[in-house]
């Protein structure tokens, strides 16, 4: 499935409840008391017929599906409710890759953003709010982008790889992944700054 016909069909739901489509396409949204922190793209990959997937390559081959959560203020209004990981940091490939060849923007390059309504912890509903495509064409955003991995590239040469910090980076950051403060892997993360940008900046 290309990506234009995969946002089509993902746009045809598009104001549907994720967790009613959940138990339609039996994906499993909590299993002895545990949440599947995935389930909402695993419906979306569902209900496009596709195998679930998390490899590191652009997931079905010519795109890539990404979900997001927002959460509502008091107000009502929609905000960013988290960042969003990317790709992991190799080390090993990292230092010997510059950004024009990089998982990240390949990753980039062929990414459909799914954004969905985060109600509550318990899950009871979620909407699937809009279908975004996000390709890095705008010039001052790629060149941010490059300067960020750049600046992680950098680190990881010159300090090692434990100097990598989530301070780093304006637009993206690199962070811990894994489970425990003692997680030793890192990923790359748009920033909420940069989720933002790209869901209610752009048309």
């Amino acid at each position: 499935m290309e990506r234009q016909e995969a946002i089509q069909r993902i746009t045809g739901i598009v104001g549907q409840d994720l967790r009613e489509l959940a138990d339609k396409y039996e994906v499993t949204v909590f299993k002895d008391g545990k949440k599947n922190k995935g389930w909402a793209g695993h419906v979306i990959e569902r209900h496009l017929g596709l195998p679930i997937n998390s490899a590191q390559s652009p997931n079905f081959g010519s795109w890539e599906l990404k979900t997001i959560s927002l959460k509502r203020s008091e107000g009502g209004s929609l905000s960013i409710k988290e960042t969003m990981a990317i790709t992991m940091i190799d080390d090993y490939n990292v230092r010997r890759t510059e950004f024009r060849e990089s998982h990240l923007l390949a990753k980039f390059n062929k990414m459909v953003i799914a954004a969905r309504i985060w109600e509550n912890q318990e899950e009871t509903s979620s909407l699937l709010y809009a279908v975004r495509t996000f390709d890095l064409s705008n010039q001052e955003i790629y060149k941010q982008v490059k300067a960020d991995y750049d600046l992680v590239r950098n680190a990881v040469i010159e300090m090692g790889f434990s100097a990598l910090t989530g301070r780093m980076g304006v637009l993206i950051q690199p962070r811990t992944k894994g489970a425990g403060h003692g997680s030793t892997t890192r990923a790359f993360y748009a920033r909420t700054s940069f989720l933002r940008m790209m869901f209610f900046d752009t048309n």
